[in-house]
């Protein structure tokens, strides 16, 4: 019964999965923004290329 309360009671493992939550939100954003600054760059480098021909 003791070792029932004691697992029941840890929390160790909770704040891995709080961090693997974070991780992984910070992540989604990060892929976002590059990949929106993706597309607007590559319109720059083409509007840029257009300017040359």
């Amino acid at each position: 019964m003791r070792r029932m309360r004691e697992f029941l009671n840890d929390d160790s493992a909770t704040t891995a999965i709080e961090y693997a939550v974070i991780a992984s939100g910070i992540t989604g954003v990060l892929i976002a923004v590059v990949m929106a600054m993706g597309t607007s760059l590559q319109s720059m480098y083409l509007s840029v290329s257009n300017g040359f021909n």
